[in-house]
């Protein structure tokens, strides 16, 4: 069982930036897919990023490449979602997701099994 705890959301101005943790507990972190999803109210839940167990390969959706970062350090049990030149359209609450089964990046929801409880991102214009 892992258990994922997101950490770094907050108000900030356009233009300005913020990093998401998310610390993982359990076993094997090192082994698994994780992922930044992001949802607002009445919206599905829409993938941000990916990377994979050894962070040597990313993904990302179009709207956040060239401003927004996925690492992890293994050591710690730690994924980042570094926020560049933010819009008030990242708005959402952000979430961390983990699978232990899939084998390549992946951008769908029911390919990771372990979610975080979110945390709030507001942009202001």
């Amino acid at each position: 069982q892992v258990q994922l705890v997101e950490s770094g959301g907050g108000l900030v101005q356009a233009g300005g930036s913020l990093r998401l943790s998310c610390a993982a507990s359990g076993r094997a972190f090192n082994r698994y897919i994780m992922a930044w999803f992001r949802q607002t109210p009445g919206k599905e839940r829409e993938f941000v990023a990916a990377i994979s167990w050894s962070g040597v390969s990313t993904d990302y959706a179009n709207s956040v490449k060239g401003r927004f970062t996925i690492s992890r350090d293994n050591a710690k049990n730690t994924v980042y979602l570094q926020m560049n030149n933010l819009k008030p359209e990242d708005t959402a609450v952000y979430y961390c997701a983990g699978s232990s089964h899939i084998v390549k990046l992946a951008t769908i929801i029911t390919s990771y099994d372990y979610w975080g409880q979110g945390t709030q991102v507001t942009v202001s214009s």
